[in-house]
């Protein structure tokens, strides 16, 4: 692939992603995101097809890095490390993708009319892996017993909040935007909260 075309998909998608973030998929003209992307609006469907397929490449561009995500849970051993770091990981996709990660959050509030099936079967397969790791954490006396899907929920919603709630969140800290720090001190805090309360405990080293 040219480099040409991966910068053009790549200011499409970037485009897109706030368009349809902004006005939904229903309101979204290609014409909008064109003039947005700075292209031509035949652009948008030579590189993507139609406006359905654009919409998919934009949830892609973040279902991709939740699904990446969760790499700590395989790396680590320790649950402290891998709630640390998949803490900071989802952050970091309300930080990069802000927009994307708004489209993402609307299809899921409309019951995700748009969102593939091999999109959902992948997320519903990291979901279930992420509760088994939780599961066996708790079974070794690492952390409090409790229903591991709904401690997922309430990360992911402390996590996504920073992209979703973005207004709210600058409105109230009374900056224009986040900066790293704010980042930084989320990730703190959040993981401060899920450590300390669900009393989660580093696993022996093993010699």
């Amino acid at each position: 692939m040219s480099r040409i075309r991966v910068k053009n998909e790549e200011k499409i998608i970037r485009a897109a992603s706030r368009i349809f973030a902004e006005n939904g998929y229903a309101a979204t003209k290609t014409a909008d995101i064109a003039g947005l992307a700075e292209l031509p609006k035949p652009n948008i469907y030579y590189y993507f097809g139609s406006k359905e397929k654009l919409y998919r490449a934009v949830l892609e561009s973040v279902t991709e890095p939740l699904l990446a995500a969760s790499a700590p849970f395989i790396e680590y051993q320790d649950p402290v490390k891998a709630l640390t770091a998949y803490i900071k990981a989802k952050l970091m996709i309300s930080r990069d993708y802000p927009y994307a990660s708004k489209v993402f959050a609307s299809e899921i509030m409309h019951g995700a009319p748009h969102l593939p099936e091999d999109i959902i079967v992948r997320l519903s397969e990291q979901t279930r892996t992420l509760a088994a790791k939780l599961s066996d954490w708790m079974a070794q006396g690492l952390m409090a017993r409790i229903e591991p899907r709904h401690l997922l929920f309430a990360i992911w919603a402390s996590t996504q909040t920073y992209a979703d709630f973005n207004w709210q969140i600058t409105m109230a800290l009374g900056k224009a935007e986040l900066d790293d720090v704010d980042f930084e001190q989320a990730a703190a805090v959040i993981t401060r909260l899920v450590i300390e309360g669900c009393a989660v405990k580093s696993a022996p080293v093993v010699s």
